[in-house]
């Protein structure tokens, strides 16, 4: 079997170990698994190429990342990593992404750039956890904070995303998400606006203070 891959990804110019069986323990919804990546992004896909996706970063949520545009690499062959046919062409994400930092061997080729790992400066979406959610407006919904395991579109209320990126941010916690996601959007929006408000006055009452 080992041989017949290795023939297969000489002929297709494609890393034999692309098509190394995916074996991945789910890390747990988004909440527990975006901590560890290197950004998390609102995002529009614009385009989609091979085992590819390019995405417009209409809000970046954490992380560092300069360009207005992206580039994300799904499964190319059998890597824990999603098919990029789940983003289609205008669908909105909220993604939690790794960094490309480096290659093995091969896993990159000039030849055929648009079926590959990727290219270094890069992202990769993994499918080893709630590494994304669906965005709709400015509502999300997918595996936010107590979804099942590999369960990818559970029955819950969807967040609204200023929630989301406060949890990011560090100014809520997950129980708040899981919460959320039980209760109607709209009196998301006036709990959110509650929160932020208090916040501005304690703020003002500690600079007036050393004053």
């Amino acid at each position: 079997m080992r041989l017949l891959l290795l023939s297969v990804s000489l002929v297709l110019n494609f890393p034999a170990t692309a098509f190394a069986e995916c074996d991945c323990i789910w890390g747990g919804p988004f909440t527990e698994v975006q901590g560890g990546a290197d950004i998390v992004i609102a995002g529009t896909v614009i385009s989609a190429k091979g085992n590819s996706v390019d995405l417009t970063v209409d809000q970046l949520m954490r992380g560092v990342e300069y360009l207005p545009e992206i580039r994300v690499w799904m499964n190319p062959g059998q890597l824990c990593r999603p098919e990029s046919e789940e983003f289609p062409m205008g669908s909105q994400w909220v993604m939690a992404l790794h960094r490309v930092e480096r290659l093995a061997p091969g896993d990159f080729n000039p030849r055929t750039p648009n079926r590959s790992a990727g290219r270094v400066g890069d992202y990769s979406l993994s499918s080893c956890g709630g590494y994304w959610l669906s965005l709709s407006g400015n509502l999300v919904t997918g595996n936010l904070a107590g979804g099942g395991r590999w369960q990818r579109d559970p029955p819950m209320s969807p967040v609204l995303l200023e929630l989301v990126t406060a949890f990011t941010e560090g100014s809520v916690d997950a129980a708040t998400l899981r919460q959320a996601s039980t209760i109607d959007p709209e009196l998301q929006r006036l709990q959110l606006e509650t929160r932020v408000l208090l916040r501005r006055q304690n703020r003002r009452s500690e600079l007036e203070q050393a004053q």
